[in-house]
Parts: C-alpha cells; structure tokens; sequence
C-alpha cells in the first residue's frame, strides 16, 4: 500500500462527501508580520493593537484575509493539487475574528460536480468551513475548481451545479465582537472619508502599482501550507505552453486589497465575499494595478455601515480608464481580478 498521496481527480470526488482537512495551524504574530512584508497593507485595525484597543477590540484582529488564506490552504491537498485552475468564489462569510494564538482548522463539503465536455477535466463545487479551537465558526465560504481527470474514461455517475447567491445579504454580516467605532480616529487611520462620503456607483483609482516577484508568490503560498502543483512544480509547469508557474489567486487578491487603501483607507475589514473570478492568469513580475466600484451601502447600526465594493485587479496597465468587461462579458487580457466583497466602514459620528 503506497504511503504517499497523489490527491484527488475530478472522478475521486462524490455530491455530499465531506472532506476533514490537515493540519490544524496556529496563526502567530510571525505570520501577521510575514503577511505585512508581502503584501504591505496598511489598514490601522490590522495594524495597531492600540488603534484595535481603542475600536473596542481586545488587540488588533488578524486581517480576514489571512484568515481566507489559511483555510484555504488547508483544503488544497483534498481538492485542488490536480488542479488546472481555481475558478471563483462565493457566499463567503467572516462570522468570528481570529486573533494571533487561535488555531484554524477546516473541514469541506462537495456541493457540485460536472464533468466538461473534454472529458479532461471537470468542476467540483465545495463549501469550506473553517472553525477555532473552540469549535466556533470562523468563515464559511463557496469555491469551484477545475481539475484534472485520472482517466478519461472514468464516469462520475451524479453530477449537478449548486444555485449560489448573487450576494451575501447585509443582515447576515457580522461584526467583530465588542468592536465600536464611535470614537474611530481618522487622522490615525489615514484618511476622512467616513461611510457617507462614498456613494453607490462611485469609481476609485488606487493609482499605485505593485510587482509580484517569483520569491514573494512562493514564500506566500506556503505561508498558507498551500501546495498546488501549479505554483511550484517548474518541471511540470515547463510543459504548460506559457512555461511558468502560476502565481496563487489569493496573492492576487491580498495585493489589491492592499492597494485599495489609497482611496478605501477605512474599509479595511472585510466582513464577506460575494463572489470572485480569477478572469486570466498572473505570472510573477508583471505590475499589479487596482481601482473599486461600490456597488451598494448598508447601514449597520450605531457608528458603523458596510460598503459592498467591486475591486478589479490589472497587470501592467495603470487603471485611470477603470478596464473592465465588456457587454458581452469579455475581459481585456490585461485584467486578471474581479472580486466583490463588503466591508466595514466607520460612520462620520
């Protein structure tokens, strides 16, 4: 009996299997401060225990990214190392916040398979959930993979396709516990812009650009214990027709978050993801550009709204002009994100 794992094929998957994922991983303050090099976010929540202090916090969340990351990783032996590419998102939820010292662990549900006409490859549909050491629900989201088939012959007798949400509903957001930003200061955080300032159909231009080098997307992915053949294996990858290693999606997705801030300094905390598309792929080297479009507000109580924001990613090409999809849907091959999520913001007071 083979002691080593090869991971599931498309035919390996069932509607209704539940997947227990290795290995539970303790986030550290090590792997904050690791983030913060990569990606160099600078949202003052996520930054400053005293700043957190002062919102109500015990000390300064871990950013719900990392949190997304972590979990995700998890999963990645199970359902996607024969991967061709990671697809999308959806219904993702952030229900508790992780503080350094909490450990993740995750778990996933198969909730749709169907085989593509090639007989190649086919889609698995999964919801993750990730959960604390005290059995409390930290984030519950959707992803759909495409992976490869170990034969081409193999039948995958039950197939379906999950209906998903177009959005997580405002009354299901929730927030950090015990956090209060009446007495958010601005200054502090970098910006004025308080949750009635934007408006819905608003554009941003993040205006600032970042390289992804080779070095940072690897050490990156396995910061997240994430071991997908498709972003490390430069002897397989040689035989692709582009020759290179893919560049992880949620690198993608941290970089433009973090450069949203010229413009969304106050919009730090994500509270969920709506949906998100990986449209084209990313290789290490070609600068990442972003701009934002909210898309719509909710008003969640005393000090406090959420902004339901588009944030679209670009390589090489600056986002003065907001590059977007055309009406039939097609993406300029330069844009490689489109995510939408909601996300805190505090009231004027």
């Amino acid at each position: 009996m083979s002691k080593t794992d090869p991971g599931n094929y498309f035919e390996d998957f069932r509607l209704g299997q539940v997947l227990a994922h290795a290995t539970p991983r303790t986030v550290t303050a090590g792997d904050v401060a690791l983030y913060n090099a990569l990606y160099g976010p600078r949202f003052a929540l996520t930054s400053s225990d005293e700043f957190a202090r002062s919102c109500g916090l015990p000390a300064s969340p871990v950013d719900p990214l990392i949190a997304f990351h972590m979990v995700f990783g998890k999963t990645v032996p199970d359902i996607s190392l024969n991967a061709v590419a990671n697809l999308g998102y959806a219904e993702g939820l952030f229900l508790k916040a992780l503080y350094p010292g909490d450990t993740v662990t995750a778990t996933s549900e198969v909730i749709g398979l169907k085989e593509n006409s090639n007989r190649k490859t086919g889609v698995v549909y999964v919801r993750t959930t990730g959960e604390n050491q005290h059995g409390e629900t930290v984030l519950s989201y959707v992803r759909w993979v495409m992976v490869r088939k170990r034969s081409e012959s193999a039948e995958v007798p039950e197939q379906a396709t999950p209906k998903l949400a177009e959005a997580v509903a405002a009354g299901d957001l929730m927030l950090p516990e015990g956090i209060d930003l009446s007495r958010y200061d601005f200054a502090l955080a970098g910006a004025p812009h308080a949750y009635e300032d934007y408006a819905i159909g608003e554009k941003i231009d993040h205006v600032d650009g970042m390289a992804i080098e080779e070095a940072e997307h690897a050490m990156a992915t396995r910061l997240y214990q994430n071991t997908a053949k498709v972003h490390f294996n430069q002897y397989e990858r040689a035989k692709d027709r582009t020759g290179r290693r893919l560049v992880y999606g949620g690198v993608v997705i941290s970089t433009a978050k973090a450069l949203s801030f010229n413009g969304l300094q106050n919009a730090g905390l994500i509270l969920a993801i709506n949906g998100g598309r990986h449209v084209n792929p990313y290789f290490a080297g070609a600068t990442v550009f972003a701009w934002s479009e909210v898309l719509d507000k909710a008003d969640l109580g005393e000090g406090v709204g959420a902004l339901r924001l588009r944030l679209v990613a670009t390589k090489d090409r600056p986002c003065t002009d907001f590059p977007d999809k055309d009406e039939a849907g097609a993406y300029p091959a330069e844009v490689i994100l489109d995510f939408d999520y909601w996300a805190a913001v505090p009231k004027r007071g």
